[in-house]
């Protein structure tokens, strides 16, 4: 094999590489052997096929099935001796095989760039801290509360008002017809709620248990049962009691139903769990501050075949949010093409860039992936899919690529943290309006790979929702 340099156009690499006819049909004999010990074919015992036969009923497919190997292996042969990397699969052309003769073929490619990166010693970064005050606690106690309140029935003659229940049951029909699914006994419906079709809930305020009311309403259009979009049904109510929610009060008895065992204990776990929100929103203005400061002191030219992948991959995911948004009915207005695809090749450059400084300086300090980092994050992921977690798990047992693209994410906020070790990092505490205010509203976040996202809302306050599932 013969590998010649014919093309450096910065970080663009051509290739001719020659394989001697000599050496191709050596591995075509060699392959020709090894089939003709387990071939079977008629009239030959098996193991006993002779190569000639081979060569003459399969040596077409055999030449195929070597030049796609000889072209892999001298392709890589090539690289190691040119000690080059290249960023993607390279491109081949073959340009000149026939039978008996040499083969000649060109490999076009990007190199990926050699990255020095900057002493972590040297990064400085603010991180802003926040404490969960009493308001906080109180309000997210509130919550709370309002999701776990229980109801009373009403036992004055009064009427019905917005935010009761009502035990109903009704029937309904369109045009004089019944239809399934407009039928229902025993039904808790809180008025107000919008739980039933517009106008259906506001018919029944003002009336009293007992009752037997009649509700006409119009299905909206477009609805999801085609055959009723835009038609007017008639539903016959009876309302057999009116129930209100009876507040619940934050004591010592309200956490013990929620399996704490007193006030201070509920308050305790509400306020670690504020905190921890706080803690995630405080650490992703830190990425977003460290990969700021990682774009600025790196500066190298990037492979245009990773920057032209990235691309074509966030401006799928655009025309996808695109088309989503119009089809439900979304305004987007007058949307400059042009002026937006130049907007997202430069995001991303930089996810190509940040992307090839984090991996370098990964690969440099060894920091790797461990089994039970990687255990953590299918079961993470399987907990998004309630009763079939050991589909998810299985569906990354068989899927390579698919548990690359968990793995790189995972690979990228390992490196990130070991930069945040290594770092000089100093915290200020500020209020809740301080952390979440963007230091530059009109950019987006980053993650910790470089990747643009919309701006990060601020930390929803959900220790509620977590300690409410200990009930």
């Amino acid at each position: 094999m013969k590998a010649t340099v014919t093309k450096k156009d910065g970080l663009h690499r051509e290739m001719k590489i020659v394989v001697p006819a000599k050496e191709l049909n050596n591995k075509v004999d060699a392959k020709v052997e090894e089939l003709s010990k387990t071939m079977k074919v008629s009239g030959f015992r098996p193991g006993k096929v002779p190569p000639a036969v081979i060569k003459q009923r399969h040596g077409d497919a055999v030449m195929g099935e070597v030049l796609q190997d000889a072209v892999s292996e001298c392709t890589g042969k090539a690289m190691e001796q040119e000690k080059l990397r290249p960023a993607m699969q390279p491109e081949i052309n073959i340009e000149k095989f026939e039978k008996d003769s040499d083969l000649e073929y060109t490999v076009s490619f990007d190199i990926l760039p050699e990255v020095k990166t900057m002493k972590l010693e040297d990064i400085k970064l603010e991180k802003r801290v926040t404490k969960a005050d009493k308001k906080s606690v109180d309000e997210a106690l509130s919550r709370i509360a309002a999701g776990n309140r229980s109801t009373k029935t009403v036992e004055t003659k009064r009427a019905t008002k917005k935010g009761d229940i009502v035990l109903i049951d009704f029937d309904g029909s369109v045009d004089g017809e019944k239809r399934d699914g407009m039928k229902g006994e025993g039904h808790e419906l809180e008025l107000g709620g919008g739980q039933f079709i517009p106008g259906f809930e506001d018919q029944l305020i003002g009336k009293k248990a007992g009752d037997d009311v009649t509700v006409t309403v119009t299905f909206p259009d477009p609805y999801m049962s085609q055959d009723l979009a835009g038609k007017e049904a008639v539903f016959e109510v009876k309302i057999h009691a009116i129930k209100e929610y009876d507040e619940a009060t934050i004591d010592d008895a309200f956490a013990q139903k929620l399996g704490l065992k007193d006030e201070a204990e509920l308050r305790e776990r509400v306020k670690e769990q504020i905190e921890g929100e706080y803690e995630n929103y405080s650490r992703s203005l830190l990425k977003r501050e460290l990969l700021d400061l990682l774009e600025e002191k790196h500066s190298f030219d990037v492979p245009q075949t990773l920057v032209d992948a990235e691309f074509n991959a966030i401006w799928q995911q655009v025309q996808h949010e695109m088309k989503h948004a119009k089809e439900h009915g979304e305004d987007m207005g007058d949307v400059d093409e042009k002026a937006l695809k130049e907007e997202y090749k430069g995001i991303a450059e930089r996810r190509v860039r940040l992307g090839l400084v984090l991996s370098e300086i990964g690969t440099a300090n060894k920091v790797e992936i461990s089994r039970e980092d990687l255990n953590a994050a299918l079961i993470s992921e399987a907990r998004k899919y309630p009763g079939q977690e050991q589909q998810v798990f299985e569906y990354y047992q068989k899927n390579q690529q698919a548990l690359e693209s968990l793995k790189a994410p995972l690979y990228e906020d390992k490196v990130v943290d070991f930069i945040f070790d290594k770092a000089d990092i100093k915290e200020k505490t500020v209020s809740l309006e301080e952390l979440t205010k963007d230091p530059d509203a009109d950019r987006s976040l980053t993650n910790p790979s470089g990747k643009e996202t919309k701006k990060k809302a601020a930390p929803k306050k959900a220790a509620e929702k977590k300690t409410a599932a200990k009930k």
